[in-house]
């Protein structure tokens, strides 16, 4: 197992839900704040919430999901109060998880405590360092005799991503050592400019006589510790800035001897004994707290750590899951026992609805599960109405399957209410002024309207394979009940307004509708025309208005909209989208748009003298072409068709000494771009390569570092037309539509079997309970009762197969990583080797 290739892929999901009991501005007085968050990956922004104005309880209630670029130690939630009178915003606190304690909170809400946000703990990175002892005799010159010194050397290799200070990092290290009489020497090295990554290879050398005072020529004294500090030069303005530090024990001949002689270590919070005096007195805790005199912040995190293996390893479990489609009953399948013994539908319908696709089976297995879910049902009100496992799958379908086509359909009307900014609130009891009511109203009709005709006149582009699958559950709903007319609407219209639709109106970030901020406005305003047309999609199956009003002050606008042409409107939409044939002659000439937002760039030199500078633009991305401008709405000043782009790959962070960069490979010409953060990066190069990856011209060799004074700094060609040093990250082929890695579903799968494992073996040792609970038992016959409890066994034998290779491989990795390297720094938050000692207790238990 040693040889076999094992990536490391994460993802993170976290719901920023509500604060509470904040400080006021003034002690004196209850004067609330206007609070907003910001989500970090060690320091580094990736995502800003709305603002809660005028609360001490602030209550965002935003959700953020993406997959981890990168290593990290802490996922930080920043509590900021914008103050609009003195055009500042003021840090409240923080809250700060450590990656390793990420998986204890999965899927439930907590409340942790804020904590004060003190600069000297604000630290991430990794410094290398080089130890070296050895013993020299030096003539005093003091006392006329030669003594025996402990001599150390001591070289500071290199750090890695350090941490920016307002924007920017131009680090040096100072190399400290203390004696046992107290006495301590200081050396530093240069600085190193524009770099989070800094190159020292300095050395430093301590003797021992450079602790000695002129009168104790003849006590021994010998070095006991040494402390590593990397600080941000910040001339101008007062003091620099401490980074972190590394200290490490050396007194005596032991602990000498045991110092790793070249290791890398995790920077760490400055010392209290070295802090300034004006730094709070106590230091900020990462770790739950009773101490709630900030406040507290609820928050739902769900991180999911995958080691992947090769396909061949999942084999057995891929078959197994896949015959699920042909097995009779589909409730004696694998994939129907999996959504039973798997409390979170949604976890389990991600990874299977992935698989099913990749394998071009999603359409059957939908169909099996809904029939044998509707075939079950005494009201045709209630189909679909639960968190089943087909809902969630069909919820996961539509998302993949949909999301070019809900920005077809949503995106222009979106983007209208977010640069108008009407007020929409209807709500007499949330207004100041009631005369106010009327006008609000009619800005909600014309928002309404336009997003009703959009979703209606957009039958014709709704994707094939959703087109077949409604097909499929209104010819199972219709079998199941006959007499019901309604039915054949209901069951579709379930999905594709309220699961569909509605969502993405409501949440437009979550579905890449927008970027920018929601305020309280806009957000309430999305949150009416959501309901509004949720309730539009149910005209179908009600007979009069006051079936779908809830809210009194709805009822007028709910009129306005329940007439015979919009229920036509209405139902015409439903058939065309799960006719049997989907329309095929659609607007292929309409460019989408994917993604757009601001990044800096490097200006391309097309003229022979123009400056090669750094510029922000506004970056938009659809079907047809990437374009910038300088800024939104304003005429593009470069469009570049996606047939012309070669190559898509990150940039090293030496060529600009910037972070985030990465490179667009044209021909003859390349664009160099810095996203705003990691993530942003991630998504956008991973965007790109998918749009541009069937292009006949693409590149396999790309120069990873950029043509910078007359020469590529990766392999020092002069050339700049030189072939590329490097292979292109991927080459793969796939639908750019949807980005599936069916490897990794499937070691998904294999996680949440494990830790189900006991429920498995319950029903194996409890089999007449179960069946006669969950699974209905007067519906099985003998031999549908012997294929359930076979499908049990496999998926039992094949998840324990699976988790011995596992075992083997981290049996290997932990007897092959040697702690200090760069693998495994040293630290006490080194989650690498925390992971390894949770797996030896599982073992010595096992």
């Amino acid at each position: 197992m040693a040889d076999v290739p094992v990536r490391v892929e994460e993802r993170l999901k976290i719901k920023i839900g509500e604060a509470k009991q904040l400080q006021p501005r003034s002690n004196l007085s209850s004067v609330a704040r206007d609070v907003y968050c910001i989500l970090s990956l060690d320091q580094e922004e990736i995502y800003r919430t709305k603002t809660a104005e005028k609360t001490l309880n602030p209550f965002f209630g935003e959700e953020y999901q993406f997959e981890v670029p990168r290593d990290f130690r802490f996922i930080s939630i920043y509590l900021f109060d914008r103050d609009k009178h003195l055009k500042q915003n003021k840090v409240l606190g923080k809250v700060a998880i450590k990656r390793e304690e990420l998986s204890s909170y999965n899927n439930r809400d907590h409340w942790f405590a804020i904590k004060p946000v003190d600069a000297d703990s604000e630290v991430q990175g990794k410094v290398n360092i080089e130890l070296k002892f050895s013993s020299s005799h030096h003539k005093s010159k003091w006392v006329n005799c030669y003594s025996r010194n402990d001599r150390l050397s001591v070289q500071v290799v290199k750090c890695l991503d350090l941490t920016l200070k307002n924007g920017a990092c131009d680090p040096y290290a100072v190399a400290c050592v203390t004696y046992t009489n107290r006495k301590t020497v200081s050396k530093r090295t240069k600085v190193r400019k524009k770099t989070t990554c800094p190159q020292f290879d300095e050395i430093f050398i301590f003797d021992g006589y450079e602790g000695r005072d002129k009168d104790m020529c003849g006590e021994e004294v010998e070095i006991c510790e040494l402390n590593v500090s990397i600080w941000h030069d910040a001339p101008g303005m007062g003091d620099d800035v401490f980074l972190g530090e590394v200290r490490v024990q050396l007194s005596g001949i032991q602990q000498q001897n045991a110092a790793p002689r070249n290791a890398w270590y995790f920077l760490q919070p400055r010392s209290a004994k070295n802090r300034p005096s004006f730094t709070y007195s106590t230091p900020p805790g990462t770790r739950l707290s009773k101490d709630n005199s900030l406040g507290s912040l609820r928050l739902q995190v769900q991180y999911n750590e995958d080691r992947v293996f090769p396909a061949e390893i999942y084999e057995s479990l891929k078959h197994l899951l896949l015959k699920s489609v042909d097995t009779k009953p589909i409730t004696s399948s694998a994939v129907y026992v999996l959504g039973e013994i798997i409390s979170s539908k949604m976890e389990i319908a991600q990874p299977l609805v992935r698989i099913f696709m990749h394998h071009g089976q999603i359409v059957p297995i939908i169909k099996a599960l809904a029939d044998a879910e509707i075939s079950m049902l005494t009201d045709p009100t209630t189909i679909f109405r639960g968190n089943t496992l087909v809902s969630k799958m069909m919820d996961e379908a539509m998302r993949l399957i949909g999301l070019q086509y809900l920005h077809k359909t949503l995106r222009p009307t979106i983007e209208l209410i977010f640069s108008e900014r009407k007020p929409c609130e209807i709500d007499p009891t949330r207004v100041r002024d009631s005369n106010t009511v009327q006008t609000n109203l009619n800005n909600l009709k014309t928002y309404v309207l336009k997003v009703f005709k959009a979703i209606t006149q957009s039958a014709i582009h709704c994707p094939a394979l959703m087109c077949q699958i409604f097909y499929n559950l209104k010819e199972c709903a219709m079998k199941r009940f006959p007499e019901n007319k309604e039915v054949r609407y209901s069951v579709i219209s379930g999905f594709i307004f309220l699961r569909f639709f509605a969502p993405a109106i409501l949440g437009p970030r979550l579905f890449d509708l927008t970027n920018e901020q929601i305020d309280s406005q806009i957000n309430r305003t999305l949150t009416l025309i959501s309901k509004t047309i949720q309730s539009l999609g149910n005209l179908v199956s009600c007979r009069s208005s006051q079936q779908v009003c809830k809210e009194e002050y709805m009822e007028s606008l709910y009129k306005e909209f329940y007439t015979e042409t919009h229920v036509t409107a209405v139902r015409q939409f439903l058939e065309i989208i799960s006719a049997i044939s989907n329309p095929e002659n659609r607007d292929n000439d309409t460019p989408v748009t994917l993604k757009e937002g601001l990044m800096i760039k490097r200006a391309q030199g097309r003229k022979r003298f123009g400056r090669k500078n750094f510029k922000q633009r506004y970056f938009k991305l659809t079907t047809h072409n990437l374009s910038y401008a300088k800024s939104k709405g304003k005429e593009a000043l470069c469009q570049i068709p996606l047939s012309n782009i070669l190559a898509v790959e990150r940039l090293t962070e030496k060529s600009f000494k910037m972070k985030n960069m990465f490179q667009i490979v044209q021909d003859g010409r390349t664009l160099y771009v810095q996203a705003a953060n990691c993530v942003e990066e991630k998504e956008w190069v991973d965007l790109l390569t998918k749009m541009c990856q069937n292009n006949q011209n693409r590149l396999n060799q790309y120069h990873p570092s950029a043509f910078i004074n007359g020469r590529w700094s990766c392999c020092e060609s002069p050339n700049e037309l030189a072939p590329g040093c490097s292979k292109v990250s991927s080459n793969d082929s796939n639908n750019f539509h949807i980005t599936l890695d069916p490897e990794r579903e499937l070691q998904r799968i294999h996680s949440l079997i494990m830790s189900h494992m006991n429920q498995l073996e319950l029903i194996m040792c409890q089999p007449e309970a179960f069946m006669k609970d969950i699974l209905q038992f007067k519906t099985y016959g003998n031999h549908d009762v012997k294929q359930f409890f076979k499908v049990v066994s496999e998926l039992r034998d094949v998840a324990a197969k699976i988790d011995a290779k596992h075992k083997t491989y981290m049996r290997t990795l932990a007897r092959d990583t040697k702690y200090g390297s760069l693998a495994a720094p040293i630290g006490d938050d080194n989650y690498l080797l925390a992971s390894r000692m949770n797996l030896d207790s599982l073992l010595s238990r096992r």
